[in-house]
C-alpha cells in the first residue's frame, strides 16, 4: 500500500488530499500513469515529487509503506 498525497492545484483538481494505491515495485512515472488512467486532467508537469520527504525522480522504485508527495509549483508574493 502506497499513500500519496496531493496538494495545492492537484488537490483542488482532483478533489482529494490522499489517495491509497495497493501497489508496489512500481516507479514514480508509472505511479503518475495509474493515477492519470483515472483523473486524466492531474497537472504532474511541472511538481516536485517527494518519497519519504526525500525529492525523487520519475524512475525512482516505490515500496510498501511509501509516502509521496506531488509538489506543484508555487507563487506568491
Amino acid at each position: 500500500m502506497i499513500t500519496v498525497l496531493f496538494f495545492a492545484g492537484i488537490k483542488e483538481e482532483i478533489g482529494l488530499d490522499r489517495l491509497i494505491v495497493e501497489k508496489e515495485n512500481i516507479t514514480v512515472s508509472h505511479l503518475k500513469q495509474y493515477i492519470k488512467s483515472t483523473y486524466p486532467s492531474v497537472p504532474f508537469n511541472h511538481c516536485m515529487i517527494a518519497v519519504n520527504e526525500n525529492f525523487v525522480a520519475d524512475d525512482e522504485i516505490l515500496k510498501d509503506q511509501d509516502i509521496i508527495a506531488f509538489i506543484p509549483p508555487v507563487s506568491g508574493g
